[in-house]
């Protein structure tokens, strides 16, 4: 299980550390960074699957993404007033993860040289990686490490060399993640290329989830839902009945099934006291999201964390009780992080304030808050933040 993810240098993300349970929600106004949170976990597992260059191009590149702010905010909080300071340390954006068995750490920088004439001087370059066992890295515990293009193991006393021409946009996890070479490195790949992201699904009348597609055995629904129907099959061929629990409280006893044409797997709905079931194209908009939600929390083959954005957008208050029900059946296979707007929400899936938190809560909410442009925990202090070493390049 994670315990701890980690962001310096991201948007409003100055520098965080959050601790994380089987069930943690992130809550918090408008613009104290929930969704900044949300999409550095995502650049965190595009690392393993060699994506994240890619990832914060898209975005408008590193310099778009960093945090604005002065480098430090001790001064600011003293006066109140924010101004400019000479930066002392690297141009960074880092995150990393620790977890019961191994940690992550990567950190993007600035390109130094492309190349002559080279059309990438703006891509990001992966600067350090490291791989470490125990709840924050340490020289003695560090299995693997990265400096730019020079990778090195643990070899008992010392480090034993990689590489030294690992290119500045190439992971570490994905050219030397081997099982047989390095287990290690393919233990986080593996656990970083699991995690899912669902943030909201399309529902209008030409969303994916609503046409008849091909059909395949989809023990995880993709995250534009479109494998609606084989997803939903294959929960029910899995043998899970959670699924017709769920649906069954939310629509007054209301049966989910499949039907197939050609080829083609269509959902259908069948309520109490109509004469055929509805299909896909026909359901109302917070019906046929409910059904998505249901599909991604009760999927077959759980990954090791599930990212849920926002998931009570459009969804009618009746509806939140038995969504809560769906995540807290989730928790119990993996790991789960919500970020959500709704008290409502909160109160079903019984959270306890991480400041009020022990050992054994498996449920709890974090709570946001901004402070001169950067994001803060509240009820976090300096003893009861997690553990965390950035090192250094």
């Amino acid at each position: 299980m994670l315990t701890t993810i980690a962001v310096r240098g991201y948007r409003s993300l100055r520098e965080i550390v959050l601790p994380l349970r089987r069930l943690t929600v992130i809550t918090g106004a408008n613009g104290t960074g929930k969704s900044s949170l949300y999409r550095a976990l995502r650049l965190l597992a595009d690392c393993a699957r060699g994506e994240v260059i890619g990832s914060l191009a898209r975005e408008g590149g590193l310099e778009s993404v960093l945090w604005a702010g002065p480098e430090q905010l001790a001064g600011a909080r003293r006066t109140g007033r924010v101004e400019g300071t000479t930066r002392t340390g690297p141009v960074a954006l880092e995150m990393g993860f620790a977890a019961d068995d191994f940690g992550y750490l990567v950190d993007l920088g600035l390109p130094q040289m492309a190349g002559p004439g080279s059309l990438f001087s703006l891509d990001p370059e992966i600067k350090r990686e490291a791989v470490f066992a125990g709840p924050a890295m340490r020289p003695a515990s560090t299995l693997v490490r990265r400096t730019r293009e020079y990778v090195e193991e643990s070899a008992g006393r010392g480090f034993e060399e990689v590489t030294r021409s690992l290119p500045p946009y190439r992971s570490v996890l994905a050219e030397y993640a081997h099982p047989g070479a390095h287990p290690e490195l393919a233990a986080v790949r593996h656990r970083l290329r699991t995690w899912r992201f669902y943030d909201g699904f399309r529902v209008d009348r030409s969303a994916p989830s609503r046409l008849p597609q091909v059909g395949t055995r989809t023990p995880v629904l993709s995250d534009d839902g479109r494998d609606l129907a084989a997803a939903v099959q294959t929960i029910i061929e899995a043998g899970f009945d959670d699924l017709s629990r769920a649906v069954a409280d939310a629509f007054d006893g209301a049966t989910v099934s499949v039907a197939v044409h050609d080829g083609l797997f269509d959902l259908q709905l069948q309520q109490p006291g109509m004469l055929r079931p509805l299909r896909a194209a026909e359901l109302s908009d917070g019906t046929l999201r409910f059904l998505l939600w249901a599909a991604a929390l009760l999927s077959p083959d759980p990954p090791s964390l599930m990212v849920l954005n926002e998931p009570e957008t459009s969804l009618h208050p009746d509806m939140l009780r038995p969504l809560a029900s769906l995540i807290t059946a989730a928790a119990e296979m993996t790991q789960v992080v919500v970020v959500t707007h709704s008290r409502a929400m909160l109160e079903f899936l019984g959270t306890v304030p991480i400041a009020d938190a022990d050992d054994d809560t498996t449920a709890v909410e974090i709570p946001l808050f901004k402070e001169l442009g950067e994001t803060r925990i509240e009820g976090l202090g300096m003893l009861t933040t997690p553990p965390w070493d950035w090192g250094r390049r």
